[in-house]
Parts: structure tokens; sequence; C-alpha cells
């Protein structure tokens, strides 16, 4: 922790605004060496415990892949069967915190006290925001869930719009495609958001405003006081570790799936995972060269870059797709969003436990698991930004963002599914044979220049990748030294690194059910750590000047 922030007071856990006379050293349980170019400077108790459970669950997971892949599989089915309820009660709580101190005076308390500055600019800030919270997600699930909810239509009970044979019923399109487009916003949209802007702000306030260090167990003086220097307070950093490293490679695999998929789409490599491996290998040694540069060398310039390609290939598929229906498609799907945002979020008295189990509730855990990463990065780049400034921010433009880019690729994916029916190769990587790595190249089949487009999005899909793996090495060391934004970077090479080899574990281990089910396992008891946040978060404010 810089000296700015060391010694300021820490709050009274007892609520009043009181300020406690003694102070903590952040380097007090610390191990500090260096041997020649190597030196660690970490948090006891939760580097050692973190990463050798990371360490032994590479090497068993490497070790015994024919036997564990059952075990994650069954892990994830009974989670988001069981549990469904309770996750999706979990968001809703989120956005309701959220939206309440967007509109209450709690929302004029700036990040960093009154007189604080904004780091970077808006462009600067929310590119990397939204590079890291939804990047690969948006490439892999942009085309395939709104086809997929249209075709199938399990959230709320819609008539489907095709026939047994697959022939199109014109009466049921319209409201087939509207609750699609509405069911994807929904996982897209404002509950996503809200679960990172909880951890962002939480990790802010205690920070930026109380002058303890950049970690999760921060956000829990209020309760347990000076106890949150001891093992409460590290097991909560051990959990925001492997929630942040599994959420990750849930990602990653995604990523790389979809880069082979499509690299065999462009250039007839072969898809398996041999080929995913080195990808996930090479684009690690990509994200290396990134966390060496450090935040504004490495992350803040990919994050750039990735949002200008993305803007560009966002704007040719509006244009080259149906463009005027697409205009159209915008702003009634907002409307269908708003209108089935409620049934949809319910946890109860629905008779679509495909939908609720098998999607939300496994959105929900996965997006809680990525919650310390991207909530502890925005935390970073966000000081001098009101509360109301950075909620609005980080939960309303990052959806309107979102529906725009499902509006073009889900719609214009849509469009060619009723217009060329099963002679579409979106209805053939979707409806009929189910490979949702190759739903987007699909979509881009049925457009103008659909080498160069295919081939931009796999460049896309790999910038995508690295930011997420840079930025998490960078969160995820942070936590192990203690709140330290400044740790040595040979513990960064460390976490970056290990975040690849899980990747590549669970793939060899049981695939994409694998990936799942560690991101909903360690999502569960996570989520209980963001609702205990929502509780500590509007305490600290109160005692804000505001």
């Amino acid at each position: 922790m810089s000296d700015s922030t060391s010694n300021q007071g820490i709050p009274d856990p007892e609520g009043d605004a009181n300020i406690i006379d003694t102070e903590y050293e952040i380097g007090q349980d610390n191990i500090e060496t260096s041997v020649g170019p190597f030196s660690l400077d970490i948090h006891n108790p939760v580097f050692l415990v973190s990463g050798l459970a990371i360490v032994a669950f590479v090497f068993l997971t490497l070790a015994f892949q024919t036997e564990v892949g059952p075990v994650f599989d069954a892990m994830r089915k009974w989670l988001t069967s069981n549990l469904d309820w309770f996750f999706i009660i979990s968001g809703n709580i989120f956005v309701l915190v959220c939206l309440a101190l967007i509109v209450t005076p709690l929302g004029n308390v700036r990040i960093g006290g009154k007189d604080a500055d904004p780091d970077y600019t808006y462009f600067g800030w929310f590119a990397m925001l939204f590079a890291a919270g939804m990047g690969i997600g948006l490439m892999f699930f942009g085309v395939l869930e709104p086809v997929y909810h249209m075709a199938f239509s399990e959230p709320i009970g819609v008539p489907k719009p095709f026939d047994a044979e697959g022939n199109l019923i014109p009466e049921n399109v319209a409201a087939a495609k509207a609750v699609g487009m509405a069911a994807t916003i929904f996982h897209w949209g404002l509950h996503p958001w809200a679960i990172y802007a909880v951890v962002a702000l939480a990790l802010a306030l205690f920070s930026f405003n109380k002058g303890l260090p950049l970690t999760m167990r921060s956000v829990f003086y209020p309760i347990f006081g000076e106890r949150t220097w001891g093992w409460p307070g590290h097991i909560v950093d051990i959990l925001a570790v492997f929630a942040t490293l599994f959420g990750l490679a849930t990602s990653l695999g995604f990523g790389a799936q979809q880069a082979n998929a499509g690299l065999n789409f462009v250039f007839g490599i072969p898809v398996g995972n041999t080929a995913q491996i080195v990808l996930i290998i090479g684009i690690t040694a990509i994200a290396l060269i990134s966390v060496l540069r450090g935040l504004d060398g490495g992350v803040k310039v990919l994050s750039e870059i990735n949002m200008l390609i993305a803007a560009l290939l966002l704007v040719f598929v509006i244009f080259a797709g149906p463009t005027a229906q697409l205009a159209s498609d915008f702003v009634s799907n907002l409307s269908a969003y708003a209108r089935d945002i409620v049934p949809l979020s319910m946890p109860f008295g629905r008779e679509d436990d495909g939908f609720r189990q098998g999607w939300t509730s496994f959105y929900w855990a996965w997006w809680i698991s990525w919650s310390p990463f991207v909530g502890m990065f925005i935390a970073r780049v966000s000081r001098g930004r009101t509360v109301r400034e950075f909620v609005v921010c980080v939960l309303i433009i990052p959806t309107i963002v979102s529906v725009i880019w499902m509006t073009a690729f889900g719609g214009t994916a849509i469009e060619q599914v009723l217009a060329k029916g099963a002679d579409s190769q979106v209805h053939q990587y979707v409806i009929a044979s189910y490979s949702p790595e190759l739903s987007l190249f699909g979509m881009l089949a049925d457009l103008p220049m659909a080498s160069i487009t295919s081939f931009i999005a796999i460049i896309l899909v790999i910038v995508f990748f690295v930011t997420s793996s840079d930025s998490g090495s960078l969160v995820i060391d942070t936590i192990t030294a203690g709140g330290k934004v400044d740790a040595p970077v040979s513990q960064r090479v460390f976490w970056c690194t290990f975040e690849g080899l899980v990747a590549i574990a669970l793939l060899l281990g049981g695939g994409l059910g694998a990936l799942q089910a560690m991101a909903v396992s360690t999502g569960f008891p996570f989520t209980i750590v963001l609702l205990l946040s929502c509780y500590t978060i509007i305490k600290g404010l109160m005692d804000e000047p505001r």
C-alpha cells in the first residue's frame, strides 16, 4: 500500500464515524525475499494456501483425467439444479442495491475522497472495464444464445417458431424472437454488471476512501474488525483467488474452443485438444508480455485495441446485415427486456428448468466467480468517480452496449435462420447439430467478405483472451500480496502461467463441463461474500462526506 493510504485511520466497525487511532501495516505478515532475478512479496497464508492448492489441482486433474470428468459433471448438475433459486435471488438483490445507490444521496460520495480526480479518460476507463468484463463471452454467445432461445423458446413458455419437421410457423415467429432476445439480454444486462459493480465499489470504497489494502478482506472490516487481518480475512482472500482463477479458466476454455473452431473454419486447422492447448500456451505467452508491461503499458493498450476491433466488427455486421430491421429490433429488444425481466428473474413458479438451471444459474455463478477479478480491476481504474457516476457507467452503459451487440449479431443470425431455414449455416450450428463454438462463424459466412471478417473475429477472440489473462494475473497477484499493486513481476508470471495450466487441465479433464463445474463451484461460496458486501458498502458509504 502506498504512503498516501497507509497512514489513514480505519473506520470503527461498530458503525459510528469515529476513527481508530491504530494503523494497519500491510507488510506485517508478508514474506519479502529476493533470489537473483526472482523476488517475492507475498501475503503469507493466502499465497501459500492458494498457490499450493492450485498446483495440486493441476497435477491431480492431469494425472487422473478419466476419473475426474464424471465428478466435475455431477458437481455442476447438482449445484445448478439444487441451488438455482439461491443464485437467482442473489442476482436480484445485487441489481436492487445498485439501483438504490443511483437514486439515493449515497450516490454523491466520490471514490478516493471529495477532491479526487479520475485517473483515466472515459474512453480508456470504459475500454478496460468492458474488455475485462464481457469480452470472450460476447464473442462466444452473441450469435448462439439469441438463436437458441428463439428456436426452442424455453424461458417463459412462448410457442416454438418451428414445427416437428422444422417448418416455420409464421404466427409464432414474432413472440419467439422477442422472448429469445429478452432472455439473452437478461443474461448479459443489468444482473451481471450489478454483480461486478458490487465488488468493484466495495473494493474501491474501502481502499481509496478508508485507506485499507486493495483486497477482498478489507471489505469485511465493518463485520470482522481487527480479525479481518487474521484467518477470517485470509479465508475471504483465498476464496477470491479460487473464484477468480476458475472463473478465468472457464472463459479461457471458451476462447480456446472458439479460436480453434474459427481457425478450422477459415484455414482447416484440425479441431481438438492439441490445437486448443497450443492456443492456450501461445496466448498465455502473449499475456505474459502484457503482464510484464504493467497496467498502463500492457492491459490498457490491449483493451483499447480490443474495443476498436470490436467496434469495427460490430459496425460491419450492422451495415452488412439487415440494417433497417436491426434498428427497429434494438428498440423492440429493449422493450421486450423491460417487459420480461421480472418473470425471467423469478426463481420459482416457472416450468422451464432447462433455462433456469442450465443457463441462468450457471451464468450467475460464472459472473460471481469472475467478480473478484473484474471488480478489483474496475476498482483500480475508477478512482475519482462519484458512486452515482460509477454505478451508472458500470451498470447501465455496458448493458446498452450489450443490447446493441446482441441485437446486431443475434438479430442478424435470427434473420438468416428465418430467411434461409435449414440452408443457413447458423441453423446448422445452433439448431440442427449444436456446435456453439461455430455459431459466430456461421453467421459471418452468410455475409460479404466472410473469410476476412472470420479472421478478424479470431483475432478479436485471441485479444480478448489475452486481456482477460493479463488483467486477471494482476488482480490475483494483488490479492495474494495483501493488497499491494506493485508486487514483484515474478509473482504475476506465476499466476499468469497457472491460469493457462488450469484451463488446460480442465479441458483435458472433462472439457466444457469441467470448466463450467469449477466456475459454479467457486461461485457458490463467493455469492455469500457478495451478499455480505452489500451490507458493508451501505455501512461504509453512510460514514462518508457527500
